[in-house]
């Protein structure tokens, strides 16, 4: 089994992964609800500052936290804190019909794309390799 950094970088990258399947998802389907979308810098905006995009927030600030964690030097990573981070992936990650913010957004995308079901599938993919 890999040491703890390894599972916690596989699981920063596999949330990366997924963090840009979501993202392309909702930008076609901002495109084509509500208006092409047509310069990077307005998609940055939308993605700071639109509803449409707010509920990938979460999962941002979930990336940078373990990305944090990661760089953390003083004191080093303890392997608690790591396996806690994996926990909170496993829970942020798990779509809810009746949640709310990311998990009832995230169960919502599940049902509409296609694409977000095999994102999500990728995920557990990910979630199961780092598993003990």
């Amino acid at each position: 089994m890999p040491d703890f950094r390894t599972r916690l970088k596989t699981l920063r990258d596999g949330l990366l992964r997924l963090h840009k399947s979501l993202l392309e998802l909702e930008r076609a389907a901002y495109e084509r609800d509500v208006a092409p979308i047509t310069s990077t810098g307005q998609y940055l905006n939308l993605v700071m500052d639109d509803p449409a995009f707010k509920w990938l927030r979460e999962l941002s600030a979930f990336i940078v936290i373990v990305d944090e964690a990661l760089a953390q030097k003083t004191p080093p990573l303890a392997e608690a804190e790591a396996e806690r981070l994996v926990a909170q992936a496993r829970a942020l990650l798990s779509p809810a019909e009746e949640g709310i913010g990311f998990a009832r957004r995230y169960f919502d995308i599940m049902q509409r794309e296609a694409g977000a079901v095999l994102a999500h599938r990728d995920m557990l993919q990910v979630m199961n390799a780092i598993k003990e």
